[in-house]
């Protein structure tokens, strides 16, 4: 099964039964456009070898991976590490997919780049490759997220982007997706939509998993020469899915390895409030791919919440769709005071300020490690760091 994975997705972009173009044929030419053009161009050594010098001296790659030896101390049991892309260049792992739309944007002498954003990281990472290549760039947000994460509001400013607020249904990422589709369909031959995960349309959740696949190929690396052996576990937070996919890829052969997806579980599973997708949603589709989604009873998305604005999505990659079918995937949820209380831990142990979105990883692994034995090892992908985050948790402790 996990052979199989490794070899999806099929020519019309399922994983399973998850994935494909479900969206008019107007526009599914113009994805299998841009999955011809980049079917091409990453096969190209001058492609290669300009992201990866980006990757190297823009970016700051590879990241390294830091034993939390205060939080073990703290938890007890198992041993925890963590793969630090919080230091990447923008502060999170959303640097690596957007430096390859970017230039495959410019690849296809596209004019503008649109994108949504959640919790600002993939706004901000697109945003500055943008002004790297010189491509304009606009961002469509929500406004509550506008409201929560203003930091990241001022970075996309400042980097030149137009930042569009959205005002419609839950002002959250769900409508933000709907309203920079949108744009995008004003004149998709001429506009490149940077889809911000491993979610939409084929051939997006491949393109972006391709990219972020090199979190797990380092943190494997990295991981067994530091400890002479692979992590028991392997956990990251899953929204659209696409840091945890990224590091996930790498480790699936590996069948001792087991693997977690972190959810939100919002206000609690008993509420409406959560995004917890894998955990309690059913199949559906949402943004031209079929997936696990939260629905109604007519199908149409429910509204969603977290504390993190980057996990507040009815839906899920049809990666992590598949592999919670067939099992090789554990999926849970980790509420809002979990969250929280990680996000403290974590900053206060290790001086490390971490995403509110990682921080359900990092709560997770904080969970499981006083049921396990120290010669056990847990591997939790920090996604991005918190800066954004810093005044929100102030304000929702009364710092």
């Amino acid at each position: 099964m996990t052979r199989d994975f490794l070899a999806m997705p099929d020519d019309q972009g399922y994983f399973g039964e998850y994935g494909g173009q479900l969206i008019p044929p107007e526009l599914k030419a113009i994805m299998d456009g841009i999955n011809d053009a980049y079917e091409e161009v990453r096969q190209t050594a001058t492609f290669q070898e300009e992201l990866n010098d980006l990757y190297a001296n823009y970016v700051g790659r590879p990241s390294p991976i830091f034993f939390a030896k205060r939080l073990t101390a703290r938890q007890g049991g198992a041993r925890i590490f963590l793969k630090r892309e919080d230091l990447n260049h923008t502060g999170a792992h959303k640097i690596n997919h957007c430096l390859g739309e970017a230039l495959l944007a410019k690849h296809m002498g596209k004019t503008k780049v649109l994108a949504e954003t959640g919790a600002g990281q993939h706004g901000v990472a697109l945003a500055s490759v943008c002004a790297l290549v010189g491509i304009d760039c606009e961002i469509h947000m929500g406004e509550i997220d506008i409201a929560k994460e203003h930091p990241n509001v001022t970075k996309m400013k400042i980097l030149g982007c137009k930042l569009v607020p959205v005002s419609r249904g839950t002002r959250t990422l769900k409508d933000a997706v709907d309203s920079a589709f949108e744009e995008y369909m004003k004149d998709p031959v001429n506009f490149l939509y940077a889809i911000g995960s491993v979610v939409g349309p084929h051939p997006f959740p491949k393109m972006v998993r391709v990219v972020q696949s090199f979190i797990g190929r380092v943190a494997r690396a990295l991981f067994l020469a530091l400890e002479k052996k692979l992590p028991d576990v392997v956990t990251a937070c899953v929204g659209g899915g696409s840091n945890a996919i990224g590091m996930f890829t790498e480790f699936l052969p590996d069948e001792a390895v087991k693997l977690v997806g972190v959810e939100p579980g919002g206000k609690g599973l008993d509420t409406p409030d959560h995004a917890a997708t894998l955990t309690l949603g059913s199949k559906g589709a949402i943004h031209g791919f079929a997936c696990y989604t939260l629905q109604d009873d007519k199908g149409e998305p429910l509204p969603v919440y977290s504390i993190a604005s980057g996990l507040d999505y009815p839906g899920v990659g049809p990666q992590h769709c598949y592999l919670k079918d067939i099992g090789r995937v554990q999926y849970e949820a980790i509420d809002d005071a979990e969250c929280l209380d990680a996000f403290m831990t974590l900053s206060r142990t290790e001086g490390i300020i971490p995403a509110l979105e990682s921080a359900h990883a990092v709560a997770y692994a904080m969970k499981i490690a006083k049921t396990m034995s120290p010669e056990q090892t847990i591997l939790v992908n920090l996604s991005g760091r918190g800066d954004k985050d810093a005044d929100f948790v102030a304000n929702c402790l009364s710092l």
